[in-house]
């Protein structure tokens, strides 16, 4: 039943435009909610992504696929909540083929590529790797050029000794130390940083592909922190200048943390620019996003950045600070200029919204539901009544949205309370009101029970200590 619905809901034409647009997904990495002006942020400066903000629609409910970077991911390219979704959970130094997405999988940039579209992946991958993880390389997911990290832990290093180009490895001037998980490590000799040969590369795929329509995932990695480097120096925030924080009296990793975002915001502007030059900002669509919340891995001051704002929880949490993330829509002539949506929707609807936009055919089987009449002001928009999170790290725990409203954590197992949340009166979620509303605590509770499908790798803390009984 549930695929018949998002059929219906996903019927291509519905929307039908007089040539189908190119789409640029741009998303950060370990992005906070309020890390940008436009959402608050008093500190950091973010004017091209505050200017992006002005020229198009900023989304204020809008959700990752997961609090961690694998599984949200793999909900963005499958269009499958995270329930669903091929890879739930960051498993790569232990299990790679349970981090790699599969010859059954349908991504996005495969629906895309067989609806005509150029596609390219550029920056951080995450779900495949060479060795026992090659089911879910990017060019075997449906992208026809990659260029980036494929690793995960490789890709916490800015300043890496070498990139894949395809298939390819290419080496970098960068000396790199090796420290502790495998990928890890940090330069010793920093040259290339590896978010200025993204931000180049991207650019260089729009202008060699402005003829035809295209697909550009442009996953960078800045600002997530350089684990390893914290390790060892107490500073992750790698970057190659601290920008126009370099004066303050701040320690180290708050100066590299605002320049990260800082400077993220400069490709971003330089990328709006090309568009317009290139004749191409009418017939674009651009999204930026963040993969999750905000993290606190580089020994940086979260509280000088408040990246969260009036959210609670950090990456890897399941209360909004850790899954709602920033979604603005630029689309000149098409999205409304200084438009405001509190549409709740996240990243299992990109599937659907892209099937809609370029009128390709959708799997079946996808969550999806497209937010494309809210991007454009046409048609009805069609709501969900659940969204879905789990989280598998320190013990397994679920977490649903219902109506867009009522917010339900459980820990612990299945029959374990559910924490209830108002979001309409307690964005913050700080006032447990299950025990006020007991029949909107037990709808959520019972969904939660039969919201995921059973998958061999991702089996909840409870099931599999029974197993092993």
């Amino acid at each position: 039943m549930r695929s018949f619905i998002f059929t219906l809901l996903l019927a291509p034409g519905s929307l039908l435009l007089a040539a189908k647009p190119n789409m640029i997904w741009i998303m950060a990495d370990d992005l906070g909610y309020a890390d940008l002006g436009c959402y608050g942020q008093k500190v950091i400066q973010t004017p091209n992504l505050d200017r992006m903000a002005h020229e198009g629609m900023r989304f204020t409910h809008f959700y990752s696929g997961a609090t961690v970077c694998a599984p949200s991911r793999s909900v963005l390219m499958t269009g499958q909540h995270h329930g669903h979704t091929r890879v739930r959970g960051n498993a790569g130094r232990t299990n790679p083929a349970a981090q790699a997405l599969t010859a059954e999988d349908t991504t996005v940039a495969k629906m895309l590529q067989q609806a005509g579209y150029k596609t390219a992946l550029i920056g951080k991958w995450g779900l495949g790797d060479v060795g026992a993880a090659e089911s879910g390389l990017p060019r075997k997911q449906g992208f026809d050029y990659f260029y980036g990290y494929l690793n995960q832990h490789h890709a916490h290093n800015h300043f890496p000794d070498f990139l894949w180009r395809n298939e390819t490895k290419e080496p970098l001037s960068n000396l790199c130390k090796p420290v502790g998980e495998a990928g890890g490590g940090y330069a010793t000799t920093p040259v290339h940083f590896s978010d200025d040969l993204f931000a180049e590369d991207a650019i260089k795929f729009v202008r060699e592909n402005k003829g035809a329509p295209f697909f550009l995932y442009w996953s960078m990695v800045v600002p997530h922190a350089n684990n390893e480097r914290t390790k060892e120096l107490k500073d992750g925030a790698e970057v190659p200048d601290y920008g126009p924080y370099a004066d303050k009296d701040w320690p180290n990793p708050d100066k590299g943390q605002a320049a990260m975002v800082t400077r993220l915001d400069g490709y971003v502007g330089k990328m709006l620019e090309e568009l317009k030059q290139l004749g191409l900002d009418k017939n674009t669509l651009v999204l930026f996003t963040s993969d999750n919340g905000p993290h606190n891995e580089s020994n940086h001051d979260l509280t000088r950045f408040e990246p969260a704002g009036p959210l609670t929880g950090i990456k890897r949490s399941l209360t909004d600070g850790g899954i709602r993330v920033p979604f603005i829509a630029w689309w000149p002539g098409r999205v409304k200029a200084g438009a405001e949506s509190d549409h709740v929707a996240g990243f299992v609807d990109w599937m659907g919204t892209a099937a809609e936009l370029s009128d390709a055919k959708a799997p079946p089987d996808i969550d999806s539901i497209s937010f494309a009449p809210t991007l454009l002001g046409k048609g009805a928009q069609a709501r969900h009544e659940f969204l879905y999170w789990e989280f598998h790290e320190g013990g397994f725990k679920q977490a649903a949205l219902y109506q867009g409203r009522w917010k339900g954590i459980r820990a612990g197992g299945p029959d374990a309370p559910v924490k209830l949340f108002d979001q309409n009166d307690d964005i913050a979620e700080k006032t447990d009101v299950a025990a006020q509303h007991p029949d909107i605590a037990e709808k959520i509770g019972a969904y939660l029970k039969t919201a995921r499908s059973e998958s061999a790798n991702w089996t909840p803390v409870w099931k599999a200590q029974k197993k092993n009984k």
